[in-house]
């Protein structure tokens, strides 16, 4: 099937990271250019660079500093021209559990920094590029979570974060037309997936099983399930008339129990 993906110029925040690895690697198999930032760790991303010298470029970004924000959109429409779709990926959790009472400032305006300001600042710059490089179509596609839809106790940084996103797609869905007359916002929240930030908790068969027992499909999801989605909202072939949309990638996850631990058991033996 064709996506129409070939030859455009997608940037991926957080491209080093689970959900972020296998969306470049899947955009670049349909030929688009991509550029991937990371901050701390490339991990696997020399490898794709090794594999599609002339579509992939990685660039090292903190998206909390405007300023890196705004060389790393001047460096890809430098080295790739016009950013056709953001996939705003990046973001970060604070793995110890913390009741709100005893939650630090310091990690509350870390978390929001992250996630929210730097959703923000990225969107602001890949907006600036629709104004200077004018085109019939774009798309931001920003991850979420099921705890910005759900929430999540002793999580209330995160959950925050990611509930304000729904916030922000619902204004920019409407200013993305007045620079791209056939633009589109989205938003897509994974449940729990096995990527390398929920490997400790999934690695827990007692909170798999707490897990599973509110999940119809009984069963996580991995990288390649989110990546798909973000794919076809990238597509204007196949989602050119879907914005404002939030979706959520969790097997019907809903906020209550729908099974007893041994009908778990018995789907998992």
């Amino acid at each position: 099937m064709d996506t129409g993906l070939s030859k455009k110029h997608i940037v991926i925040t957080g491209a080093s990271g689970g959900i972020g690895m296998e969306t470049t690697k899947l955009f670049l198999a349909e030929g688009a250019r991509v550029t991937g930032t990371y901050n701390y760790s490339k991990r696997n991303l020399q490898t794709l660079k090794d594999s599609w010298p002339d579509q992939f470029l990685m660039v090292r970004t903190d998206q909390t500093k405007e300023s890196d924000v705004k060389e790393l959109f001047d460096t890809a429409n430098q080295t790739f021209g016009r950013v056709d779709v953001l996939v705003a990926n990046a973001g970060i959790s604070i793995a110890e559990e913390k009741a709100v009472q005893d939650m630090a400032l310091k990690q509350w305006e870390k978390t929001l920094s992250v996630n929210l300001t730097g959703t923000f600042l990225c969107a602001k710059y890949f907006f600036a590029n629709l104004e200077k490089f004018r085109g019939e179509h774009a798309s931001l596609i920003m991850i979420g979570s099921t705890a910005g839809y759900f929430g999540e106790a002793w999580f209330s940084d995160y959950s925050t974060t990611k509930a304000g996103m729904h916030g922000l797609l619902m204004s920019l869905k409407n200013e993305i037309v007045h620079l791209a007359r056939n633009g589109r916002v989205n938003l897509v929240n994974p449940g729990w997936t096995l990527t390398p930030m929920a490997e400790k908790e999934l690695a827990d068969k007692d909170k798999v099983t707490r897990i599973l027992q509110t999940i119809p499909m009984r069963k996580t999801a991995v990288p390649q399930d989110i990546a798909g989605v973000i794919l076809f909202l990238a597509s204007d072939k196949l989602a050119g008339h879907v914005s404002g949309q939030t979706i959520n990638v969790a097997g019907g996850m809903e906020g209550r129990v729908l099974f007893t631990p041994s009908e778990i058991d018995s789907v998992n033996q």
